[in-house]
């Protein structure tokens, strides 16, 4: 699913699944250790009642009582310390997690709208690891540490009298069967409650994106209406899952406090036939609450269990899509020639091919305008050749190298790219234009806004460059973004600049620029490839492709295709009545 990483990057995503492991085995092991000390000084309460009661209580001494109370306190203050300790190791586990995995999920879900996921299914890939650093903070993780301690006070509780521990042994059954129970009934409920708040985030998402749209056309009732039955139907298992487990946490406790008074009755009826002491019964009920507790504790936290737990299969899902290292040739900048062969692409989404059999060659100098009827394949095309979505079969090659065996790292240098919807990095304008690179080239910024013909406008902005464009550019109009997006394609002159629908939102005076910034890039030496609709933008041109129906039905010199294909296709209205005035 993802793109190839870098050399660098690569060896940094191994690295950080190799430490990871390394972590938890580490602090597994210290955790299992200091679980097992907080448990058996967690048999401080029994036993200090059982010696007030049999010691001090019989012998009448306060001296006897108040050396016990010191120490019991000295002894609490110990599991009190071990406590914070664990609870600090899992704080610390979950944020050693979310630095070793949240840059790995991250790289996955920004690629995964390129394979026909919604941004919010994306979003929520990257949230796993929220979930699972929220889990290790929780009290689930503590319950299931001290679960493999229960023998210890059910074998307290035997040693004080067998039956007593049987009583004990069959709650710790019951209460175990409770919890399969809960696995059983809420694991298929808590996974479809989790896919239907997908999709009514998926209806949210969607609403607020054609918000404009809505309004507009008073749809907005409507939209809201669809958003509620999504709603509606996530509430409704929400709280299918909600009640199970509201439920099955009732019966725990009301086996717990059962459990509680059997044992108290059947201590005192042992203590009357003189079987055991009066302490012993105080011992007891300790004793046996701190063995159940665990597993009361668990079956409370069952719904986060199974959240973590659907969270970690889909991190360890994503974890597999990060690709292992790979080599690359650094190879020079290309200058030459960029050729297509037999290219055929495929949707994401679905899996429809949408370009069959393209191939074309234009070398250094050329500017290429594809234009053709709406939806005939012209936009997949640039997304194919820019890499951002993987060809089903054929190559696309730069001075003869395969667009796969480029470092990705190096793509910048390769292509620059504007796409028909243009989503600006919620950042500054400079930040945005420089790629948001870390070591800015303040002559490549500015040369690159000049070619778009965008400097002026930055500069009388209040805030210059350092202005902040909002998240996809909002705090932008449509044609401001679209000059930035174009200074970002050009930032450090790329070999080919794929343009698709440029001067979509463009006046005159920007589709002017439009035609001088691809002249000037053929006079460097580079390659332009534009998906055109308006005419304007043939003028500036010299190789002209016509694709319809998702192929390539006429390639070659602007005017020689004009003058043999132009009554053969059906081009859109625009250009079709605009291509004499575009070339002229």
């Amino acid at each position: 699913m993802s793109h190839p990483p870098t050399r660098a990057e690569a060896r940094r995503l191994l690295t950080a699944k190799r430490l990871l492991r390394q972590d938890l085995t580490r602090y597994g092991l210290a955790l299992f250790g200091i679980s097992g000390l907080i448990n058996i000084l967690a048999l401080t309460g029994a036993i200090y009642m059982m010696q007030v009661y049999d010691r001090a209580l019989t012998s009448g001494s306060l001296n006897t009582l108040l050396a016990l109370s010191i120490l019991a306190l000295g002894l609490y203050l110990f599991q009190g310390g071990f406590d914070a300790i664990r609870a600090q190791i899992m704080v610390r586990i979950g944020a050693r997690l979310d630095k070793r995995l949240a840059p790995l999920a991250h790289r996955v879900a920004v690629d995964m709208p390129r394979f026909g996921f919604s941004t919010t299914e994306a979003l929520e890939r990257g949230r796993n690891v929220d979930t699972l650093r929220g889990f290790l903070t929780s009290g689930a993780p503590p319950a299931l540490f001290d679960l493999p301690w229960m023998p210890v006070f059910l074998l307290f509780v035997y040693a004080l009298h067998p039956l007593l521990g049987a009583i004990t042994l069959c709650g710790a059954v019951v209460l175990s069967i409770l919890t399969v129970v809960a696995e059983i009934r809420s694991r298929d409920l808590t996974q479809s409650s989790q896919q239907a708040m997908v999709q009514r985030n998926i209806a949210a998402e969607s609403n607020a994106r054609s918000a404009d749209a809505l309004v507009s056309m008073g749809l907005v009732d409507r939209a809201v209406r669809r958003f509620e039955t999504a709603n509606a139907e996530a509430l409704a298992l929400q709280t299918r899952s909600a009640d199970v487990n509201a439920t099955i946490s009732s019966i725990s406790r009301v086996l717990r406090m059962i459990l509680q008074s059997a044992l108290l009755g059947v201590g005192a009826f042992l203590t009357i036939g003189g079987h055991m002491s009066a302490g012993a019964i105080m011992g007891v009920s300790v004793a046996a609450g701190r063995a159940l507790a665990p597993i009361d504790q668990v079956i409370g936290n069952w719904r986060g269990i199974l959240g973590a737990r659907n969270a970690w299969v889909q991190l360890r899902e994503t974890l597999a899509a990060v690709p292992e290292e790979r080599s690359y040739l650094t190879l020079p900048k290309p200058q030459a020639s960029l050729k297509v062969e037999g290219l055929t692409v495929a949707s994401p989404a679905n899996g429809r091919v949408l370009l069959s059999d393209i191939s074309f060659e234009l070398s250094a100098g050329q500017a290429l305008a594809v234009i053709g009827p709406s939806g005939g394949g012209k936009s997949t095309l640039l997304r194919a050749l820019a890499g951002v979505w993987p060809a089903l079969r054929g190559t696309v090659r730069f001075d003869g190298t395969a667009l796969n065996h480029w470092e990705p790292a190096r793509m910048g240098e390769l292509v620059g790219y504007l796409p028909q919807e243009v989503n600006l990095f919620n950042a500054s304008i400079l930040d945005n234009i420089a790629r948001l690179s870390e070591q800015r080239d303040s002559t490549a910024i500015h040369a690159a806004s000049a070619a778009a013909g965008v400097h002026g406008m930055i500069s009388s902005m209040p805030e210059g460059y350092d202005t902040q464009v909002g998240s996809h550019g909002s705090a932008l109009s449509a044609g401001q973004r679209q000059r930035i997006g174009l200074a970002r394609a050009l930032y450090g002159q790329p070999f080919v600049v794929m343009l698709d629908e440029p001067n979509s939102a463009l006046d005159a005076m920007g589709e002017k620029a439009l035609n001088e910034t691809i002249r000037d890039i053929r006079a460097r030496g580079g390659i332009v490839i534009v998906v055109a609709h308006r005419p304007n933008v043939l003028s500036a041109v010299d190789m002209l492709a016509i694709v319809q129906g998702g192929r390539m039905i006429a390639f070659g010199p602007r005017d020689e295709v004009l003058g043999e294909k132009a009554g053969r296709v059906v081009v859109p209205m625009e250009a079709a009545s605009g291509l004499a005035a575009g070339v002229a």
